[in-house]
């Protein structure tokens, strides 16, 4: 298992859209704000990245989603990939399109308020409020 600083590679369903990512730390999130649940289908696993490199960015859609924020996902097979800051100062990837994904741990949960009840994970996870969530990243100054 490689720790933070990894670099790791995925991409979409079909291959169409190709990253390499530079893990922050061997971890992921779920994040269950309204928005990323209709995006993603369910939760989506997001794990962060220190760097984001696009390979064949030509088949990359970008879909502003918020005054700062956008997803990006493969135009041919439609797999989500990625969310950033529309000023490129954060970004992280769809765990899901790691091509691989062991070692890493479930660390937190993210707009816990917005959480449906019909769910729940069992791993003991640090959660977090919409607003919790929104006030720490302000906190770190991007």
């Amino acid at each position: 298992m490689s720790g933070a600083g990894s670099s790791l590679s995925g991409g979409c369903l079909c291959g169409s859209v190709r990253f390499t990512a530079t893990v922050a730390a061997h971890e992921f999130a779920a994040c269950h704000c309204s928005i990323c649940r209709r995006w993603s289908g369910g939760v989506f696993l997001a794990v962060d990245c220190a760097s984001l490199t696009i390979e064949n960015d030509e088949g990359l859609g970008i879909y502003r989603s918020s005054d700062y924020g956008e997803r990006g996902f493969c135009k041919t097979c439609g797999s989500n990939l990625i969310w950033r800051m529309q000023d490129g100062s954060a970004a992280v990837v769809s765990f899901q399109a790691l091509d691989e994904p062991s070692g890493f741990t479930f660390a937190s949960e993210i707009f816990v308020d917005e959480k449906p009840d019909v769910y729940a994970f069992a791993n003991p996870t640090k959660k977090m409020t919409g607003a919790e969530f929104i006030a720490a990243f302000a906190g770190e100054g991007t």
